[in-house]
């Protein structure tokens, strides 16, 4: 499941700001932002444990973020014809995914700092759209998808929040999914039963990516699905610096 909220500088040479809430099962091990790939050298990522993909993958270096979320497979493979979804974030910010993942279907949101693309996948054909500047919200389906309940009641609260100044961007947008919770059927932070089981929203990270560098944080909840002050407050006990990309490191030596 998952959501991502992202918004894309109408300005060039600023930063894509995006906000990734992640939903899976509490009792499938995992671990936050860290380099656990050895074979993709200077990823980090969140790492599922069971499958060893991820979930979200930035390459500070290329200056590339990559972030997943499911989506309904619409092919009639079997389980032994597909592989995890995991990988596809480590290719996304690599040498890129392939036209036809061996995957069920997913979203992927891939971000630079020219902008961000949407790559749907559901099994039998695969669409890859740059995303227009402005603020988007991206589920299960299309880009902001009025059929899903949350992106109709929280898109236009989002894209009326905006963005703050400062290092603490994000909290007018956490603000909205703080509000986003008195709502069950459409919050942003979920607790949902999918194919028998029940997914809890485990994790917010807020990201920018821009010329000068990738900067991503994170924050677990205390509570899988709840809101709860920790949630800002893990975000600013992150560290502030930005991770710089190879060309601005090149710039700097000169």
């Amino acid at each position: 499941m998952c959501t991502v909220v992202i918004d894309v500088p109408r300005n060039a040479g600023e930063p894509v700001r995006l906000l990734a809430v992640r939903d899976e099962d509490r009792d499938r091990p995992w671990r936050g932002l860290g380099p656990w790939w050895p074979a993709h050298e200077g990823v980090i990522g969140v790492r599922d444990d069971r499958a060893g993909g991820a979930w979200l993958a930035v390459d500070p270096g290329a200056g590339r973020l990559a972030v997943l979320l499911n989506r309904e497979d619409l092919s009639d493979r079997g389980d032994d014809e597909v592989v995890s979804r995991g990988s596809i974030p480590l290719e996304a910010v690599g040498r890129g995914i392939p036209d036809r993942p061996a995957t069920r279907g997913f979203n992927l949101v891939e971000v630079d700092a020219d902008g961000a693309h949407l790559v749907e996948w559901d099994g039998l054909s695969a669409r890859r759209t740059r995303l227009a500047p402005g603020t988007h919200m991206i589920a299960h389906h299309a880009a902001d998808d009025p059929g899903t309940p949350r992106i109709a009641r929280w898109l236009e609260p989002l894209r009326a929040a905006g963005i703050a100044e400062g290092p603490e961007w994000w909290m007018p947008w956490l603000d909205v999914v703080e509000r986003a919770t008195v709502d069950p059927s459409a919050s942003i932070l979920r607790r949902d039963e999918h194919d028998g089981h029940v997914l809890e929203s485990l994790l917010v990270c807020a990201a920018s990516v821009g010329p000068d560098g990738v900067e991503v944080r994170e924050a677990t909840l205390a509570e899988p699905g709840r809101w709860g002050e920790g949630i800002p407050a893990g975000l600013r006990a992150q560290p502030g610096a930005a991770m710089p990309t190879a060309a601005t490191r090149a710039d700097a030596a000169q």
